[in-house]
């Protein structure tokens, strides 16, 4: 059944190079090839999911993976869905450097054009923010960001935001499930068969635009900034970052920043990378390095779409000598940047698996905190929002520009941070221990089990509510919650387990990656700042080393 699939599929694709893949996997199938054979299985098996992210998987021939034959598929039903939502739809389309990226992003284009879809594509390869901010700026009704983001080098992706009431978020149900039938609709008609037509090329105006109001956000009241701030390494792991980063931060007065060569062009191999995720170990070593040899004092980097920040500060005890600020803390101190700027007027939000530490940072300010659904289409629909964040280095500074989570705008408001602390001779480390003195320290960990069969997950999860720990690290669990109940506000796939020492803990499935995560809270107001840290970052350490056994036994 699957080989006659993948026989139809490779008579039919006008890819030649993912048809001669295919034909030459079919043709190791039928020698009796296993491993050929349980490629056709899956990648025959269904179609890659439709949902709130868009499409996201690895680059090879079939309905279950990326290819152009799914892209253009995925373009027809998105225009079938905009042609009936209004008369005269608008759809922009951008893409980053990763393989395919482009010739996906001309496809989906064409394919839009044909089915009577204004379809404006974007001059060049280009950060997703650009994308996001463009669907507003040009007043679309959609925007297509062909990428997956962080994902390993074989992955590409298809991102969908809407515009209008949407105000350029990104896609949320019920839309997704609308848009999803509609390409099931579209698939029944061969691609070869799709009108096509010629789309638009947008001009640079839109990116210079994007560029002046991300950089606008890095000027004080008074004065440049940048003249007495520290000496800064930056990576776009070889990403698309690079130039608009260097725009922005020319445009808003920064001295340039020293760029990690090996990482500095974009590079859809990631050569330099396991994964090309500055969350993972060793990603950003190359940039450590550099920092040292240069005499650096902060190191900033986005993933190859920009639309994460990372940022590491130097740690003598740390083994590089630097230590890479966790997704909570860098969201934290921006969320303190928000609210003192806020003046008691708005809203902070934080998706449920990130600190609750941005809570009394709110509190204390006057504002109204939030919490939302995991993904950051949940936080940037949050009327009244300021600032809004996830623990995933996903930060939203400038809701009134783009309506995502924005790296590079990030990049300018923990720039600009670090540069008044800089010339008061301070640092975004000593802040983080101001930022305990007064709030308490509030310490995060992560925990994950990387699955081959993404079917464990649903039955690890399965096994996770029939037999909850009863305790963890000492301390006895008082309350476990499933969030995904009517009860709980049916948040979604999460399980929380509260600890009688006011810790807690969280399991989820990543929504992007074939994992389940434990997200891991501890807060204290004991003693001096120094030892707030130590105590909420220690109790963290011992949560974490009595998951993972429990991980190991449900896996």
């Amino acid at each position: 059944m699957s080989l006659d699939a993948a026989r139809a599929w490779a008579a039919a694709d006008p890819d030649p190079e993912t048809r001669a893949e295919l034909e030459a996997t079919i043709a190791a199938a039928e020698a009796g090839d296993e491993a050929a054979m349980a490629e056709v299985t899956d990648a025959f098996r269904g179609r890659l999911q439709f949902g709130t992210a868009g499409l996201r998987g690895r680059i090879a021939p079939g309905p279950n993976r990326m290819n152009t034959v799914v892209v253009q598929q995925a373009s027809a039903g998105l225009a079938r869905y905009l042609v009936d939502r209004e008369p005269y739809p608008s759809v922009v389309i951008g893409w980053d450097g990763r393989r395919g990226s482009e010739r996906f992003a001309r496809d989906a284009a064409e394919v839009f054009a044909g089915a009577g879809v204004r379809a404006i594509l974007l001059p060049r390869l280009l950060p997703t923010p650009v994308t996001a901010f463009a669907v507003r700026h040009l007043g679309a009704s959609a925007g297509v960001m062909v990428t997956a983001s962080h994902n390993p080098p074989a992955d590409n992706g298809y991102k969908v935001y809407l515009g209008g009431a949407d105000e350029g978020s990104q896609i949320v149900p019920p839309a997704d499930a609308e848009i999803a039938a509609r390409i099931v609709e579209a698939a029944a008609v061969p691609v070869t068969e799709y009108p096509r037509g010629e789309p638009e090329v947008a001009g640079e105006g839109v990116w210079e635009s994007y560029v002046a109001a991300t950089a606008a956000i890095g000027q004080p009241d008074q004065g440049m900034p940048g003249a007495g701030g520290p000496r800064v390494v930056y990576t776009p792991l070889h990403g698309v970052g690079l130039e608009t980063v260097r725009a922005v931060l020319d445009a808003a007065g920064f001295p340039p920043v020293t760029v990690v060569p090996e990482q500095a062009e974009p590079d859809g191999a990631f050569p330099t990378v396991d994964f090309p995720n500055p969350e993972e170990p060793g990603a950003l070593d190359l940039a450590m390095a550099l920092a040292t040899a240069e005499g650096a004092e902060l190191i900033l980097a986005n993933d190859p779409d920009a639309d994460r920040l990372a940022v590491a500060a130097p740690d003598a005890s740390a083994p590089a000598g630097w230590r890479m600020l966790t997704g909570n803390e860098v969201g934290l101190l921006l969320g303190w940047d928000a609210a003192r700027a806020a003046r008691g007027h708005g809203v902070l939000a934080a998706s449920i698996v990130s600190s609750p530490g941005l809570g009394v940072i709110a509190e204390a300010h006057g504002l109204e905190f939030v919490q939302t659904l995991t993904g950051f289409k949940w936080v940037s629909r949050v009327p009244g929002l300021v600032y809004g964040y996830e623990e995933a280095l996903g930060y939203l500074v400038n809701p009134g520009t783009v309506r995502d989570k924005d790296g590079i705008s990030a990049l300018v408001r923990i720039l600009t941070l670090a540069s008044e602390l800089h010339e008061r001779g301070s640092s975004l480390a000593e802040e983080l221990l101001a930022l305990a003195a007064e709030f308490g320290a509030f310490e995060s960990g992560q925990v994950s089990v990387r699955v081959t069969d993404l079917a464990r997950i649903p039955a690890l999860m399965a096994a996770l509510r029939q037999a909850p720990p009863t305790e963890l690290a000492g301390a006895a669990v008082v309350a476990a919650d499933d969030l995904a109940l009517p009860e709980h506000g049916s948040i979604g796939d999460i399980l929380r387990f509260t600890l009688d020492d006011g810790s807690r803990v969280m399991v989820r499935p990543s929504g992007t990656e074939p994992k389940l995560k434990v997200y891991i809270d501890a807060t204290s107001t004991d003693g001096p700042p120094a030892a707030r840290v130590r105590a909420a970052r220690e109790r963290v350490a011992a949560i974490a080393d009595a998951v993972r056994p429990l991980l190991a036994r449900w896996s």
